[in-house]
């Protein structure tokens, strides 16, 4: 893996990185923009957060409000090393955009991935700094700090998650995805083809 930091990210998806389309390659039915990603992203968000913070408060009653500043900061500091173990999934070139206007911070890799990498790759950071920090905190009251903490990191994960949805839903057995410019493209390698056909 060699990241590549290529600055702002000026909203146009064919300033991406970009290779020529795999044979057969089909487009994920997803959203098409940055700006739509961002709606669905938020609203995945918002129906995460109730029942997350729900459960901390039925945890630590009213004391789980000391800690959302500390939870915060940390998720906020987070950013960069969420996209990092995004990366380290890739075998090849990764490239890190920012956009911070626009609440964006992304990595994107033109190699293919196997379904299960895929889905490997969207979930990792927030298994690290989400859902193990969050569940540490249930089970460990001094740790409750953690709480916050992986919570807000879990919500800050929402288009990771719509990602791994649609490659666990629309992505047969055996297929291959990757990214072409803004969106998600998957396809059958010839081997499984000859394998299905024969």
């Amino acid at each position: 893996m060699r990241l590549h930091y290529k600055g702002k990210f000026n909203l146009n998806p064919e300033s991406l990185p970009s290779k020529p389309h795999q044979d057969g390659a089909v487009p994920f039915r997803e959203a098409k923009d940055s700006k739509a990603m961002g709606i669905i992203a938020n609203v995945i968000a918002i129906l995460l957060l109730i029942p997350l913070w729900i459960i901390l408060y039925l945890r630590y009653g009213s004391s789980m409000y000391d800690h959302i500043l500390f939870g915060s900061v940390l998720a906020l500091l987070c950013a960069i090393p969420h996209e990092f173990l995004h990366a380290i999934c890739f075998k090849e070139d990764v490239y890190l955009y920012t956009n911070l206007k626009q609440g964006m911070l992304f990595v994107v890799g033109t190699e293919t991935m196997s379904k299960g990498r895929f889905i490997f790759m969207s979930l990792l950071p927030n298994l690290v700094f989400g859902i193990i920090p969050y569940l540490l905190a249930l089970i460990f009251p001094p740790l409750a700090a953690l709480g916050a903490f992986g919570g807000l990191s879990i919500i800050m994960g929402a288009g990771d998650y719509y990602n791994i949805f649609n490659a666990a839903t629309q992505m047969p057995r055996g297929a291959r995805t990757y990214l072409h410019q803004f969106n998600s493209y998957w396809y059958m390698p010839q081997s499984e083809l000859e394998d299905n056909n024969g």
